[in-house]
């Protein structure tokens, strides 16, 4: 399916970039992955070219838009054509709005889940509409509904969301396809690891545990390369919780019932 495309990823050094650059690599596409992690991506670039693909390595950052342009540029010079753009790089929090002490943490977020897709869409944009090729936003069913303790998160998932939804109407008709993937919870992920807890700093190891609904990368990498194969402009992962963002329309008050009792659940745990 993907045999000898140029794919760039971002937040590849780990997790689902990671899981995703060596699914793709395996049927033969030719990535640049991005991250800030010189040695882990390093080692993603390696277990990608043992799998039959070809990678090379940017370390940057994508809340520099300087490293945005620079992916482009790199992926250019080794390949000649960008014909996807995976927008993976993200973080969360765990807090209650009212308790965390620092503010600078709903910029950050900002920084890097909604203008991150920005720094590094806007330079492959032009290179897009010459291939006709395809966006993938790695967002959040919280792009859609909110969840307490997530403001922040779910603030910038939803602009990511709004970005997706403007942005597929104005290319349509450059032949750009683009994909919004609305995760649950994802096994096998630093996500939590690295989350802001209310006084600014990442929570390491959680005592949280993932709720029955999380999955595991494999099975959301063969559904996320599926969508990209068959050019969905939207899939939503496990695809049982597309009833609740159907409640959410219906009866908002019992959606958020729903979420409320889930997170209690987990808080508790």
């Amino acid at each position: 399916m993907f045999a000898d495309r140029s794919i760039l990823i971002t937040g590849a050094s780990a997790g689902l970039g990671a899981a995703l650059a060596q699914a793709l690599a395996a049927q033969g596409a030719r990535l640049t992955l991005m991250a800030r992690r010189a040695d882990r991506l390093q080692e993603v670039v390696e277990a990608c070219q043992e799998v039959g693909g070809k990678a090379q390595a940017v370390v940057g950052d994508v809340t520099q838009p300087e490293d945005g342009v620079r992916l482009t540029q790199v992926a250019l010079e080794a390949y000649g054509a960008i014909d996807g753009l995976i927008a993976n790089a993200g973080l969360s929090m765990w807090a209650r709005f009212d308790e965390v002490e620092d503010v600078s943490v709903f910029r950050r977020l900002m920084e890097v889940n909604y203008l991150g897709a920005v720094h590094c869409l806007h330079p492959a944009m032009p290179h897009l509409k010459k291939s006709r090729g395809m966006f993938v936003a790695i967002s959040s069913i919280q792009g859609r509904i909110g969840v307490p303790h997530h403001t922040g998160y779910v603030a910038s998932k939803h602009a990511l969301q709004g970005l997706c939804d403007a942005l597929r109407m104005e290319v349509a008709d450059d032949g750009v396809a683009v994909l919004s993937v609305l995760l649950h919870w994802l096994r096998g992920t630093e996500l939590r690891e690295h989350a802001f807890g209310a006084d600014g700093e990442a929570m390491g190891t959680s005592r949280r545990k993932h709720s029955s609904e999380s999955i595991g990368l494999d099975e959301a990498c063969v559904q996320i390369l599926g969508a990209m194969d068959r050019r969905e402009r939207e899939i939503v992962l496990p695809w049982k919780l597309k009833a609740l963002l159907g409640v959410n329309v219906l009866r908002p008050q019992w959606a958020e019932a729903l979420v409320r009792r889930a997170v209690g659940k987990q808080s508790r745990d």
